[in-house]
């Protein structure tokens, strides 16, 4: 018989893999380090390529504010992932506060879906 043919290969998810936080918050949930882990899986599938961190908030507190906000949950994540064997080195982060909402809102509101970290992967992402 002929031989079976070969394994396919592993592709690369890129992403974008999201991470929700609660308001005011930079911590991560358990369904936060759920999708983590499955980013983290995906990410031995993708040869050490670059990692990108977006942080964003809602429009609920002030700018300025919100943009410290965004950053320490970039650090939070960033945490989770290097306490995870992710190289720091592969990782680069950006906040971006309450700018690029995935939700439109009226400045002060709170919005779930807007407080989050992008993650992805690959040629573009960072670096």
């Amino acid at each position: 018989p002929p031989p079976p043919p070969p394994a396919p290969a592993a592709v690369c998810n890129t992403g974008p893999y999201i991470v929700f936080f609660d308001w005011d918050s930079a911590e991560i949930t358990p369904e936060a380090a759920s999708i983590l882990d499955s980013a983290i899986a995906a990410y031995s599938d993708c040869d050490s390529v670059p990692i990108m961190l977006a942080g964003y908030t809602d429009r609920s507190g002030s700018e300025q504010y919100n943009m410290g906000l965004a950053a320490r949950r970039n650090a939070s994540t960033r945490a989770y992932l290097t306490a995870r064997s992710i190289p720091d080195a592969s990782i680069t982060s950006q906040a971006f506060g309450e700018a690029n909402p995935r939700v439109p809102t009226a400045d002060g509101v709170r919005e779930l879906q807007n407080r989050r970290v992008e993650i992805t992967y690959g040629p573009g992402s960072g670096m």
